[in-house]
């Protein structure tokens, strides 16, 4: 089911959003809810519809304790969300891409012969990528996936906070995933706020952009 803002607007949703590092222990969410936000935030594009991101989610105390040396600057925030969702780029995302341009002719969104020429083209082209090109999509897409679910979230009435300073080189492993296939992108807290948070500033978009 896709989500609706509801009454939620624009300005609540994205120039509302505070930076959160305080959750409310009590609150928990459902594995059920938790993959409809997950499965919302996977309609973010995505380069050739390979679909690199790769998700898990951190809720036992016992899986905390796992991450929490891995974080040492964002320890509140493990403590206290719901869940820790971390979020890894699939480095050989191209080994589900038939299965993904299948489901794509059953629902009658691409005929056969689209299918079998684009894989034809794109499954040499990925796999023949160097590490640093591919590295590039994958965080890319994943990156996009990452803000997807943040506002995702906030329309399911949950809070979140991006964090990008963790020990990328033990992440995927402390948690049984290959490191070499499996780069660490983001990991986002997620739960409900016990505190107000804080706004920061952004530059205008006069100072940042150009028109040519």
């Amino acid at each position: 089911m896709a989500t609706t803002f509801k009454n939620d607007t624009f300005q609540d949703v994205v120039l509302g959003r505070k930076s959160i590092r305080v959750y409310d222990e009590n609150v928990k969410i459902s594995k059920e809810e938790m993959l409809e936000m997950i499965q919302e935030a996977t309609m973010a594009p995505s380069s050739v519809n390979m679909q690199p991101w790769r998700f898990v989610v951190v809720e036992s105390p016992e899986a905390k304790e796992t991450l929490k040396p891995l974080i040492k600057f964002n320890v509140r925030q493990n403590d206290t969300s719901a869940a820790m969702l971390l979020i890894f780029g699939d480095m050989e995302c191209y080994e589900l891409g038939e299965q993904i341009y299948d489901q794509a002719v059953a629902e009658g969104k691409m005929p056969e012969d689209v299918r079998d020429q684009q894989l034809a083209t794109i499954l040499p082209y990925y796999k023949n990528l160097s590490k640093q090109e591919m590295n590039d999509i994958v965080k890319i897409d994943s990156s996009l996936a990452a803000m997807q679910f943040m506002l995702v979230a906030r329309a399911h009435g949950y809070d979140t906070n991006p964090i990008g300073g963790f020990e990328k080189d033990q992440l995927a492993e402390a948690f049984g995933l290959d490191k070499d296939r499996y780069v660490p992108v983001m990991i986002l807290s997620v739960g409900k706020a016990a505190e107000e948070g804080y706004q920061s500033v952004r530059l205008d978009a006069e100072t940042i952009t150009n028109f040519k």
